[in-house]
This record gives C-alpha cells, structure tokens and sequence, in this order.
C-alpha cells in the first residue's frame, strides 16, 4: 500500500499537537484526517476508514479509552491501527490502553522524525499482513488471518489487533514455547518500545475471551499453546 492511500486519524483536543503531527505526517505523504474528541474520532473513523488512528487519552466529550472500545467493537475497523499519543507515561495507563484495544503506545513530547519513524514502524505491520492468508485451525478454533477473525463452536469471537496477532503467532507452531523476546520482536516489532507487560495484559485477555487453559505460562521463559 502507497503512502498517498494510506489515512492516518490523528485525534487530540490540543490545536496545536494536531497541526504540528499533521503537518509532519502530510509532508512523508499520507492522507491526514483530524478530530478534537473522542466521540468525534469514532465518528470520522466510521466515515473514512483510516489504516492507523494516534490518539491521545485525556479528552473531553469522550475519552481516548472509550473511543478505542467503541472503535473496535465496528467490524470494517477490525484492522484499523490504533496508537495512543499522550503525556501520560505511567505504567497503569499504558495498562488500561491495552485493555481497551491499543496496539501501541507513544509519549509526547516526541521529536517530529522520531514520530515519523514510529508511524512507518506501525504501517509496517499492513504490509506483512497483506502478504499472509493462511487460516489455522488449533483446538478447534479457525483462525482466519485474511478476513482478520477467530471462530470457536461456530461462534466469531473479535480480537483487537494485537491479541490477534499473538494468537496467531502462538498457533503457527503449538507446543513450541515463544521467548518474550520473540513474541516482543514479531508481534511489536523491535522499532516499537512497548512496557514490560504489555504480553501479560494481552495473554490474561486471550485466556478471558478464549480459553484459560490453552494457554501455557513457561516462568522465565515465555509462553506456549497447547494444541
């Protein structure tokens, strides 16, 4: 996918964050779209489909945590990106960002190339799952990596991004037990500096909406599924 055909969603109530992100993200060659809170953003969303949303956290109307709940529940934004842009840096944010469906997390201040870097870091992932349309099939479960979606006992289950890439990474080879490391590195990208639990937060959802016991905790190591 061409940068002209890429749209990126930049969400914040802060004019001046919007114009100085937008104005950097225009100049690499994506399409910018803008909104100032977070029921505005869902709404943008909807209309024009973008491929990555930055959003910062501390909004009015809508917060950035409940515009990231609603946006993954919508099916034609099962794939959409979603980064949140924000001064908070504590470590139960980055938490609860996660639990509400963000892929990643990115600190402002940020120096315009280093945000720049980030965001091709973030597109990356679109081109490596364009190339990838294998279903799997583990314990009874389809995994559809194509149409982006899981069905156990006829039932479609929706995984935001990031869980849904760590249960296929997890399903490619079950029994195999996956380093940290690994996991960080093929599911975020070693560009992409994420917080020590942020595999832990994405696990205890996967054993919540799937599973408990498929998967495995290795104490030290990592973890595995069982198939």
């Amino acid at each position: 996918m061409k940068k002209k055909d890429i749209t990126i969603l930049l969400v914040d109530d802060e004019q001046d964050i919007l114009e100085i992100v937008g104005y950097n993200l225009e100049q690499e060659g994506y399409q910018i779209i803008t909104a100032s809170d977070g029921k505005e953003a869902v709404a943008k969303a909807k209309k024009h489909l973008p491929q990555l949303i930055i959003m910062d956290v501390m909004m009015p109307e809508m917060d950035g945590m409940e515009a990231c709940e609603n946006i993954r529940k919508l099916p034609e934004l099962s794939n959409v990106i979603i980064t949140f842009l924000t001064a908070r840096s504590e470590d139960y944010s980055q938490v609860a960002g996660f639990d509400a469906g963000a892929d990643d997390y990115i600190t402002k201040p940020i120096k315009p190339k280093l945000l720049v870097s980030k965001v091709k870091a973030l597109l990356r992932r679109l081109k490596s799952e364009e190339k990838s349309s294998e279903t799997l099939n583990v314990a009874g479960i389809e995994i559809n990596r194509e149409e982006y979606k899981i069905v156990k006992d006829g039932r479609e289950i929706i995984l935001p991004r990031k869980e849904f890439e760590l249960f296929y990474l997890l399903a490619s080879k079950p029994g195999k037990v996956f380093k940290r490391e690994e996991i960080l590195d093929k599911v975020w990208g070693n560009e992409v500096i994420v917080g020590g639990r942020t595999i832990d937060v994405h696990i205890r959802k996967l054993r919540e909406k799937i599973d408990e016991e498929l998967f495995k905790t290795i104490k030290g190591v990592g973890y595995k599924l069982e198939g």
